[in-house]
């Protein structure tokens, strides 16, 4: 069945739907020879390429998508590389066999905590879209004080320089002198928001960090600079969360897992609720 370019590339994993747009708009990605068009019909049996590469796109729509978790750490930027040499999330992301890992959001350098990545592009283009308004929280350590008036305001609405911003729900978790932490939930990933935010009510944020996205928790076990892949189980709640069906034959092949212990401890997987 024949779907548009931008969502059946995403799909088998070749980037995120802007990005392939903005490949398309560039002239980087023909059709049977021809520079593809945004929007533009494609299926398993037309020939695209990419920059010149001919693509093999029909098998992997059927691979089996992954979801990989990564603590970021502070200094690592979220680009693929740097022109100035800085560490990157992905230099320490395993290695695929085909496909390429597709980040969902960004976190700014000085900003540690959850990533989420996965070789779904059609999965991270959901996520990541401000209509099925997925739920970030961060936990801010602020310098300055924070009064009633500044949460309502928070909380309502503020005008930032690319339109009106606000936190769904703002936490006092504790804090010493003149540094307090709240937690704080956004349901949209403007470019750095949650500190925008704060700074907007005449205070400073001394520490950021994502502890949470949709219903993914960061959990302690796991450490700056490390990832864990999603099981089985996480990944069909996470794409019932965006309305799409995870095809669980793959999982369930005797080649999916090197053996029943394993795929069944895959689906016995259980989200930790934070208290």
């Amino acid at each position: 069945m024949a779907e548009r370019i931008q969502k059946i590339l995403a799909r088998a994993g070749y980037g995120s739907r802007r990005e392939i747009e903005r490949w398309v708009n560039a002239g980087d990605i023909t059709v049977n020879g021809v520079v593809a068009t945004t929007g533009q019909a494609v299926d398993e049996n037309d020939k695209i390429t990419i920059r010149g590469k001919v693509i093999k796109f029909a098998s992997k729509l059927k691979a089996k998508p992954q979801v990989l978790l990564y603590h970021k750490k502070v200094g690592e930027i979220c680009s693929r590389n740097d022109p100035e040499g800085r560490p990157t999330v992905f230099d320490n992301l395993p290695k695929l066999s085909s496909g390429r890992w597709i980040q969902v959001g960004r976190l700014d350098i000085n900003t540690d905590g959850l990533l989420i990545f996965t070789t779904d592009g059609e999965l991270a283009n959901r996520l990541m879209h401000p209509s099925y308004e997925i739920e970030r929280e961060y936990a801010s350590r602020i310098l300055g004080k924070v009064t009633d008036e500044m949460i309502d305001r928070l909380t309502t609405g503020v005008e930032l320089e690319d339109g009106m911003a606000k936190f769904t729900r703002i936490k006092f978790e504790g804090g010493e002198g003149a540094n307090s932490w709240y937690h704080v939930v956004l349901n949209e990933g403007k470019n750095r928001e949650v500190r925008r935010l704060w700074e907007s009510q005449d205070v400073v944020v001394s520490r950021l960090r994502r502890i949470r996205y949709g219903d993914i928790i960061l959990h302690r076990s796991l450490r700056r600079g490390e990832h864990e892949k999603l099981p089985v189980r996480a990944m069909r709640n996470l794409y019932e969360k965006v309305k799409m069906e995870l095809d669980e034959e793959n999982f369930l092949s005797k080649s999916a897992y090197k053996n029943r212990a394993e795929r069944n401890a895959a689906f016995k997987y259980g989200k930790k609720k934070r208290k």
